[in-house]
């Protein structure tokens, strides 16, 4: 008679397969063709005679690499854009996206990640994965991660938390991009 496995182990299995496939699909994702938008041409109905001299604007698109954001392989955080960018090490970067940062923000300065944990209960009473730990500040530890149903934080209603969230899918990214001892780089 074959014994039984607990029903814990079974869930426990099946969270770390899922996880594992989650973590795979969107490091593929991020290495896979990325959609551009189409370029608009003006009607031939509209003419400089009627418009002045205005120029066309070209379409904003996100901000770039900061210039004093360092050199090499690293995480750059902006806390003026709430923005951070994935910088590999030929100093080009492969992913940049938004961010919803805690109350407590980090110094201006360079850091490396010194822990990594895969889910736990946020400060905020928020179920969190992909959580990366980097400084600490006014006794507050400070670290990246995303809520587990994607969501962004809700008010802090006086708290003082030190969680710089993102969207599920780039905490995916930044996860399977930044392991212990990876560079952060903090600038205004």
């Amino acid at each position: 008679m074959a014994a039984r496995l607990p029903s814990w182990a079974w869930v426990s299995g099946l969270t770390v397969g899922a996880t594992v496939a989650v973590v795979a699909l969107a490091v593929q994702a991020d290495h896979g063709p990325h959609p551009t938008a189409a370029s608009v041409k003006p009607s031939t109905s509209a003419s400089a005679s009627t418009h002045g001299s205005a120029k066309p604007k070209p379409p904003a698109g996100p901000p770039a690499l900061p210039a004093d954001s360092g050199d090499g392989r690293r995480i750059v955080y902006s806390l003026g854009a709430k923005r951070l960018w994935l910088v590999d090490a030929t100093g080009k970067e492969t992913r940049t996206f938004e961010v919803w940062p805690g109350t407590v923000p980090p110094a201006p300065g360079r850091y490396s990640i010194t822990l990594r944990t895969q889910s736990l209960k946020g400060s905020d009473g928020v179920e969190i994965e992909h959580v990366m730990y980097f400084t600490k500040t006014q006794g507050v530890n400070i670290a990246f991660s995303n809520a587990l149903d994607g969501a962004s934080p809700p008010p802090a209603e006086g708290k003082k938390l030190g969680g710089i969230r993102m969207r599920k899918q780039d905490g995916a990214a930044l996860w399977a991009f930044g392991d212990q001892g990876t560079n952060v780089v903090v600038v205004k």
